[in-house]
């Protein structure tokens, strides 16, 4: 039985389509949105400013809070009382998927997400959390 889902958002579609399969789903379970803001690099956007931030827990999770703003809409249209937490993490996404996903039964990701550069340059979060996950990974298309 899957009682913990792990969904990572970055804000996509995929990844808002991955909350609303996972809640479907999994409607008993508690769920997490794990949101991870990259480490420095020149396809860091807005989210540069929070490197020189004075307190970078705090401007991480306020670059994180629209996202996950949007979960918490997702989470209530869907059907039950769904328990959601949310985290934000910091530095490579693929590595603090990983690091978290063995806290959980099963994680819950979109096929895709962030735009054509990210995806090119940093490669396919997706497919790499897919293939080193201590736990059973759901990808949402």
């Amino acid at each position: 039985m899957v009682s913990r889902v792990l969904v990572p958002m970055d804000g996509s579609e995929m990844s808002e389509r991955a909350l609303e399969y996972a809640t479907g789903v999994y409607p008993d379970a508690e769920f997490t949105v794990l949101h991870v803001v990259g480490e420095p690099s020149p396809l860091w956007g807005k989210a540069a400013g929070i490197a020189v931030a004075d307190d970078i827990d705090a401007a991480a999770r306020e670059h994180a809070e629209p996202i996950f703003e949007r979960a918490r809409a997702i989470v209530d249209k869907a059907d039950g009382d769904i328990a959601l937490d949310t985290e934000v993490a910091l530095g490579h996404p693929v590595r603090a998927i990983i690091n978290r996903a063995g806290e959980y039964d099963t994680v819950v990701i979109g096929s895709h997400g962030g735009t054509v550069a990210e995806r090119l340059f940093v490669g396919n979060v997706a497919e790499k959390v897919f293939r080193r996950s201590p736990v059973p990974v759901v990808t949402v298309r």
